[in-house]
């Protein structure tokens, strides 16, 4: 099946990344298309962000953000994610993005089955979006590209939990060094993998 642009006026995708990491913040973009900009992300080659390499994900940022009208990214600390649980610390890092776009979208097109509490835009949830809207398969490249370079900009700061490569989540490897050298302040402690 492939990738459509909604019909409507401004519309954005959203997405979100690291749910089921053991380190560090979950992520999530909003982008906003033209008809025009997802055919020729389409084009492009723009899917799900899983299906991609991460060489392939790189080379796709910047047409995204060339050929989007608006984005922006919005994200959930490790300490909102202790305080709300992973479900919620992701609805908020979505409902962060949505307030950073420049102007209110018409239609919010939400990647999954729960809906953003206590947003005033009208939206609706697409349970794997990511692979039927080219908006949120956009949004879903941005946030993870996003997420993952701060990963290895934070294996400099927090080294021998091997970050760069495993983005956070928990390799045998980070579930070695957090068995040896204990959780950081940026390990979700309340996950099974970090106590």
């Amino acid at each position: 099946m492939g990738l459509t642009a909604a019909p409507a006026a401004r519309i954005a995708g959203i997405d979100e990344v690291g749910r089921g990491c053991l380190f560090g913040p979950v992520v999530s973009a909003a982008v906003v298309l033209s008809p025009q900009g997802c055919d020729q992300l389409a084009d492009l080659g723009v899917t799900d962000s899983k299906r991609l390499s991460e060489s392939r994900r790189e080379g796709l940022v910047t047409p995204i953000q060339t050929l989007a009208i608006d984005y922006a990214l919005g994200l959930a600390t490790v300490h909102d994610i202790e305080r709300l649980n992973i479900l919620y610390a992701s609805l908020l890092s979505m409902r962060r993005a949505l307030g950073r776009l420049s102007e209110p979208p018409d239609l919010c097109l939400v990647d999954g089955n729960q809906p953003i509490p206590n947003l005033a835009l009208p939206q609706r949830t697409v349970v794997q979006g990511d692979r039927k809207h080219i908006e949120i398969a956009a949004a879903s490249i941005l946030a993870k590209v996003w997420r993952d370079r701060l990963m290895a900009r934070l294996d400099r700061r927090y080294p021998g939990y091997h970050l760069a490569r495993n983005k956070g989540y928990g390799s045998a490897a980070h579930r070695l060094a957090l068995q040896t050298l204990g959780p950081t302040a940026q390990h979700r402690r309340s996950f099974k993998g970090c106590r």
